[in-house]
């Protein structure tokens, strides 16, 4: 037996070397095989080359954001420069959200999909995390580190802290990555625009009235303009009357802004007390203050009605009808105003601080990930890769180099006079022609990260370098308003939603039922006969709130930001 065994020891070393060596000899000689087939295939293309392939995609977005249909040249050139058929069709559904949820489902996916996540606390985030703990995703991690752009999403510091540990590198997937988060700016704190947002008024109005609008910073300064408005009885283009205070240029729906004093938070609904405690802004008397100032508008008739409710076609209408004094939210680079016959209000302060601009750390927006189904993945983050380099920027922004635009000195997009005057004069014939400059936005899918415009293509905003007065309105605007002190002093902060914890809860579902219920009854509240059936509305409110766990949440919000590496937005 021992003499077996030794004569199997003897046998085994030579046997063992030999398995390596004709284990090793075939797998040098496919490598060589692929790397000689490689060269062989981008032989004579050019360096942008990836596969002669199609990537076709599924997009889980709405088709306002996305335009379904692309240019033939422009595939031309996408074809020529990559090797790649390039393909995608928007999900059929009643919303972005539904059409996720059932593309998942169907388990038929293409080469990529793509949907909305402004950040960890979208609904769609456990919709695609519990599709990733399942294994329908690839991990993305291996084949970015060899990338130009994307693989920046791998250095420290790069990438906002909800990014790189709320959606791509979640600790629980160690190290790898299955969404590509997108939007994502190259240098902190970068603004693309001088946008501002809020309150407007009409121009006409505020000279006639001699009131400086920039100078109302209350809710109550508010109020009291509304009534001198009110009482000089203004009429609209159309020499009908006017309301007062008119819904979003979107359509109705709640507006901070408007009141921005009287909320806990502009953006959501937790903030900290007086004591600093963390609290949901039914815990305060926010809500009621609001809910009186509401109701106070809309009995004294300086609210138009259907504020809360109107839709986005009525709304715009009324706005380019001059039928609202105050437009309760637009912003200054909005068309119709570039004469400046509305003007910004305020800013209002915000709860009780004076306002003060904030900005995030870095943007982000927007992810893809790739079906685990899909062959050769490695192509299509290639293909984002070129489409989020310069290069590939340059093509789905400007369009096609002398149809669309020529290269100045130091290669900079100088817009063609063609294509600006197709783009005011026929809009739908000029985004025919495919890039997001006039407004066929299929690039940013899967391009548009590592944003920096200006280091880019040299410009702010697409067209400005061949007519700086394509922004003149817009910009004028944000130097009434004192955009640019505004932004000297603005606060940049590297923060999470609160929201964006509720994968941690266990009572994710009720918490989030609660929460819209609570949305959804301010609005009534507003509505209500009376304060004290406000009251009670509210009350109701509160008390699913308090059912659905929300002091246990509050704690885990406490907790996480504490920690330097999950700050709360709050």
């Amino acid at each position: 037996m021992l003499k077996n065994t030794k004569l199997l020891k003897m046998l085994a070393v030579p046997l063992i070397a030999s398995l390596v060596m004709t284990g090793c000899a075939p797998k040098e000689k496919n490598s060589e095989n692929t790397k000689q087939e490689t060269i062989k295939d981008t032989a004579g293309k050019p360096a942008t080359w990836i596969a002669d392939r199609k990537i076709k995609g599924l997009i889980f977005m709405d088709a306002d954001d996305i335009t379904e249909e692309m240019n033939p040249e422009v595939l031309k050139q996408i074809k020529d420069k990559t090797g790649i058929d390039f393909e995608f069709n928007l999900m059929p559904a009643a919303n972005s959200l539904d059409g996720l949820i059932a593309g998942l489902a169907s388990g038929d996916l293409p080469d990529f999909i793509a949907f909305y996540l402004n950040h960890s606390g979208r609904k769609e985030m456990p919709i695609v995390l519990k599709a990733a703990r399942e294994g329908m995703f690839t991990d993305l991690t291996p084949f970015i580190k060899d990338t130009k752009i994307f693989s920046k999403y791998l250095q420290d510091g790069y990438l906002p802290l909800d990014t790189k540990n709320g959606v791509m590198f979640r600790p629980e997937f160690n190290g790898a990555a299955y969404f590509m988060h997108m939007n994502v700016s190259r240098e902190p704190g970068y603004m693309t625009r001088k946008t501002l947002g809020g309150p407007f008024i009409r121009k006409d109005i505020a000279d006639a009235l001699n009131v400086d609008p920039r100078t109302i910073t209350t809710s109550e300064q508010m109020y009291e303009l509304a009534k001198k408005i009110k009482a000089d009885n203004f009429k609209d283009n159309n020499g009908k009357d006017i309301s007062v205070i008119g819904p979003r240029y979107w359509g109705g729906t709640e507006v901070k802004a408007l009141y921005s004093d009287l909320a806990i938070n502009v953006n959501h609904t937790f903030g900290r007390d007086k004591e600093g405690k963390i609290v949901h802004e039914s815990q305060t008397d926010y809500p009621l203050k609001r809910v009186e100032y509401v109701q106070k508008l809309l009995k004294e008739k300086l609210m138009n009605p259907e504020f809360y409710t109107m839709d986005e076609n009525r709304a715009t209408e009324g706005i380019l009808n001059g039928s609202f004094a105050i437009v309760a939210d637009m912003h200054n680079y909005l068309d119709f105003n570039k004469d400046m016959h509305y003007l910004p209000i305020g800013p209002l302060n915000e709860g009780d601080k004076p306002f003060r601009m904030g900005l995030d750390f870095k943007s982000s927006g927007g992810a893809w990930a790739i079906p685990s189904t899909t062959k050769k993945p490695e192509d299509i983050v290639k293909f984002a890769d070129f489409l989020a380099s310069r290069e590939g920027k340059l093509l789905w922004q400007y369009g096609i180099e002398g149809r669309d635009y020529t290269l100045d000195a130091k290669g900079n997009p100088i817009v063609n006079k063609e294509v600006s005057e197709m783009k005011d004069k026929d809009p739908k014939a000029a985004k025919a022609l495919g890039f997001a400059g006039v407004g066929n936005s299929w690039g940013e899918i899967l391009g548009n990260t590592d944003v920096d415009r200006i280091d880019d293509f040299g410009e702010a905003e697409y067209g400005s370098a061949a007519q700086s007065q394509v922004d003149e309105g817009p910009l004028k605007i944000a130097e009434y308003w004192g955009w640019d002190e505004k932004r000297k002093n603005a606060e940049i902060s590297d923060t999470y939603s609160p929201m964006a914890f509720f994968g941690e809860f266990s009572k994710e579902n009720e918490l989030k039922a609660a929460l819209d219920n609570y949305n959804e009854s301010i609005i009534r509240a507003y509505y209500a006969k009376s304060l004290d059936e406000a009251k009670k509305i509210l009350g109701e409110a509160s008390k699913q709130l308090h059912a659905a766990g929300l002091e246990d949440y509050l704690a885990l919000l406490e907790k996480k930001d504490a920690d330097p590496n999950t700050k709360v937005n709050l």
